[in-house]
This record gives C-alpha cells, structure tokens and sequence, in this order.
C-alpha cells in the first residue's frame, strides 16, 4: 500500500464527513463514507463517531478483502458493504452512504425513483432503484446494494437510507444532493398526479452529453 496515497485518502474521507453532516444529508453519526487506496485498501470512517470531531488520521485504513483494519478504531459497521462494491465496481473510487430524510422517506415505501431529472439520469444513470431490506453489516445488505446500483450511480436501501457511488468521492457526494432532491420532487410531484417520466431516448442522450460533452474537456 502507497502510504502517500492513504493520507490522500484518509484527508479526503474526513473533509467530505465534515461536509456531509454540515449538509445534512446525516444527523448524529450515521452515515459512513469512504475511499479506494488501492485495489485492496479503502479509508472509512470510523463507527460512531461525532463528524465535527474527526481527523484525518482517524480515518479507519480497512483491508477489502479480509476486512482487517489498522489502528485501535473500528471501522463502519457498513465496511463490508463499502469493500463489496468497490471489489464489484473497479471504476468506483468514493461511496457515500447517507440516512437523508427525502431519500429515506421513499426507501421507507420501497418504491423506485422513476428517471424524472435531468441531473439525476446524467449523475446517477437513470432511475433510483431501492436495495432490497438486508441488516445493516451484513454480506447479505453489500449483495443487495451491488444489484440494486448496477449500471446505476445511487440507490436506496429499503427503510435505511440511500447509497451513491463516482470515480471520486466528490462526485459521490455531488451524487447524494442529486439523489435527495430527486427524491423529493418525486415526494412532492405526487401533489399534482404524478411525475411524467423522461423517456428511454432522453435518458441515453442526457447520459451522453454528461459524459462525453458536459464542461470542460
């Protein structure tokens, strides 16, 4: 493992915590965050531990593969989840796991998030599926994550919370504002009958223009 790198790492898991309690994407100490080192180490938050109080350092080093961790804090209880999908998704190198109450509220329904925002299709890759129910820890919640967040960016897990995944954790982060207001205009458009959905065409092409257009390239 590239000691540098981990630093790099850690630094980068800690300021986006701060970040996301401050965003209030979490409250308390839920929610875990993390970063790929390498293609067998990850930096993750340590479990249950207030988020303006944390530094880098304390950033838990976890082995993905055997889940072994240095240092005398314990990982996230969700580090099997977090090292599931980036040994399943190669290109991923940031997760963020929120309790975000817009995304919680429709993961409390079990319902899916018809593609209905631009930014969500471009950011996300097309609708919000919800994770099948699992405990929380287990094998058995990072096999249902894995399915629910193929060919996708994010998901929600059923009456738990929401999970988005980037090739860098800001972009994760980016992925979890998208997935909340997604979720709460598809709260809020059940006001007026329903949300009209982008159409298959639509999504392809907002995707596209996302990934091969948008910005600066």
């Amino acid at each position: 493992m590239d000691r540098d790198q981990a630093r790099i790492a850690q630094a980068e898991v800690c300021k986006t915590a701060k970040k996301m309690y401050n965003s209030g994407l979490v409250a308390g100490t839920w929610g875990n965050i993390s970063a790929r080192i390498d293609d067998e180490y990850m930096a993750i938050t340590p479990s249950g531990m207030d988020y303006e109080g944390l530094s880098d350092e304390q950033m838990v080093i976890v082995n993905m593969n055997t889940l072994e961790y240095e240092g005398n804090l314990k990982p996230s209880i969700e580090a099997v989840v977090h090292a599931g999908i980036y040994k399943a998704r190669p290109e991923v190198n940031g997760i963020m796991h929120t309790h975000s109450t817009n995304a919680l509220t429709v993961a409390t329904a079990r319902r899916e998030i018809p593609p209905i925002c631009e930014d969500q299709v471009q950011i996300l890759g097309g609708s919000v599926r919800c994770a099948e129910y699992a405990m929380p820890g287990t094998p058995e919640m990072a096999e249902a994550c894995i399915k629910a967040l193929e060919g996708r960016n994010g998901a929600t897990i059923a009456n738990h919370g929401a999970i988005t995944v980037d090739e860098s954790l800001a972009k994760a982060f980016t992925g979890s504002m998208v997935l909340e207001k997604a979720a709460q205009v598809f709260i809020d458009s059940q006001l007026l009958g329903g949300p009209v959905e982008l159409t298959g065409e639509d999504v392809d092409t907002f995707t596209d223009f996302f990934r091969n257009k948008y910005g600066q390239r």
